[in-house]
């Protein structure tokens, strides 16, 4: 017992065990997702979360040391935003075409985020450093990480509340378009892209290949509009 305790001692400060352990949390994940049938309740990031988070728990790891491994993973946000543009590129007939209703809807999904998320979270007395960090939760988590570092936010809270949100929208949206009967593939997309950014996205490319371009577009432009209209909005709560 002795001899395995020290072989984790010293496997555990070795950055490549956490960053494999990342990625085979995730493809464990993915292939419950898959043998579920693709459920929305089975969403591969919120299971992964779970698995690694009873890991650290049991093996007594702290958090610093395990991000010290898995940090390329975080890394890799930098490029993903980059890529954001490719989808914004390939839709641009379709975004001309239908910039009014976009924008409208734009508009009312950003701001319908951040209102409502501001005004119930003053209202349960929460404000500081927690409030700024509500303020981006709906845009993808690298932009929301620097919107609530240049607003007074934490960064790292910014980012988990960023994912549950993503996590959130990417198991309800579903069954909730489902029941409010909207059937139009752009607009089921564009609305899971604002609200569920990154996590929203992939969920719609999973459902239809439409829904998944129009959410692409809703994430990238969220991102922009959280940008600008955060700390314009923030300080009218504080």
């Amino acid at each position: 017992m002795s001899e395995f305790t020290e072989i984790w001692s010293y496997l555990s400060r070795g950055p490549l065990l956490w960053l494999t352990a990342t990625l085979a949390a995730y493809a464990l994940a993915d292939a419950i997702f898959r043998a579920s049938g693709r459920s929305p309740f089975a969403n591969p990031v919120l299971i992964s979360v779970v698995i690694l988070g009873i890991v650290l728990h049991l093996s007594g790891t702290p958090y610093a040391t395990y991000f010290e491994g898995a940090q390329f993973v975080h890394f890799l946000l930098g490029p993903a935003i980059v890529c954001l543009a490719l989808p914004l590129y390939d839709n641009l007939g379709r975004l001309r075409r239908a910039i009014l209703p976009v924008g409208a809807a734009l508009l009312a999904g950003s701001l319908t985020a951040m209102l409502v998320t501001l005004g119930l979270a003053r209202a349960f007395g929460i404000d500081g450093t927690l409030l700024a960090s509500l303020a981006p939760k709906s845009a993808t988590a690298p932009v929301a990480i620097g919107v609530a570092e240049h607003i007074g936010g934490s960064p790292t809270l910014a980012a988990v509340l960023a994912i549950l949100t993503g996590i959130t929208g990417a198991i309800l949206a579903t069954p909730l378009l489902n029941l409010l009967r909207l059937t139009d593939w752009r607009a089921r997309g564009f609305a899971l892209g604002v609200t569920s950014h990154g996590i929203g996205t992939a969920r719609a490319l999973q459902v239809n290949p439409t829904a998944g371009a129009f959410a692409g577009l809703g994430m990238v432009l969220n991102a922009v509009a959280t940008a600008l209209l955060a700390p314009l909005i923030l300080p009218v709560f504080q």
